[in-house]
């Protein structure tokens, strides 16, 4: 930019804040804009500097060159939005670069029409996408249908009947001392997988060995206390 078209320039910017051009400020302006053309672009810039509000109420607005040079760039930016480059397959690295530049140019300038939508994107999605894409669809299987499918073959594929443990499928029986499950299957659980009967014994048989392990557990007392009577006798 010469000092004649930043005198140009100004006088573009006083229409908006009515300051008095001078050749001094001339000279400044083109000194800070040597490398900026005067083009449209310029002058639209100072239109779009002014029609901008300012960031606070009642501030004035009072254009420098470093206003016109970035409110240029984004005028220009805006045009290149949608740039695709159109190239020759056989074109050298430098024959590229030139091109690549000659086209921006154009199009940044206003001098040649950018594309006025996003070009759209070609190819097929992800393979990984389409694995999962692949899941999409499915028909969710049935209560009845997932429990059928976690069911095993033998005791462990049925619920232990007996009341103090009810062990669900797959899982062993609790223990009779403790809660936790222990590798000890029940036998009414194994007779309810077989098919027969859960309670194999009369309620007078079943008393009878309750009995006999009660005495047992109690043999086995009084001998654990017998033999600590006799290592404090010792």
């Amino acid at each position: 930019m010469t000092p004649d078209d930043a005198k140009q320039l100004l006088g573009a910017c006083a229409a908006f804040d009515n300051r008095q051009p001078s050749l001094i400020a001339a000279r400044a302006w083109a000194t800070s804009l040597k490398d900026i053309p005067l083009d449209q672009d310029c002058f639209d810039a100072v239109a779009r500097y002014y029609g901008t509000p300012p960031k606070e109420a009642g501030q004035r607005l009072w254009i420098q060159p470093h206003d016109v040079r970035s409110w240029r760039d984004i005028i220009r930016k805006e045009r290149l939005e949608n740039f695709v480059y159109d190239g020759d397959p056989d074109e050298t690295p430098k024959q590229y670069l030139a091109n690549y530049r000659r086209q921006m140019d154009a199009v940044a300038s206003g001098r040649v029409a950018g594309p006025s939508n996003a070009p759209a994107l070609e190819g097929g999605p992800h393979p990984q996408v389409l694995r999962e894409l692949e899941g999409i669809g499915r028909t969710v299987p049935s209560a009845d249908e997932a429990v059928a499918e976690v069911k095993r073959s033998g005791p462990l594929g049925i619920e232990c009947p007996v009341p103090a443990c009810q062990a669900p499928i797959g899982r062993p029986c609790k223990s009779a001392l403790r809660s936790r499950a222990s590798k000890v299957i029940h036998p009414a659980r194994r007779r309810a997988a077989k098919g027969e009967p859960v309670t194999s014994e009369t309620p007078e048989e079943i008393e009878q060995r309750r009995q006999a392990a009660l005495a047992k557990l109690e043999r086995i007392i009084d001998h654990q206390e017998a033999a600590r009577e006799e290592a404090l006798g010792d």
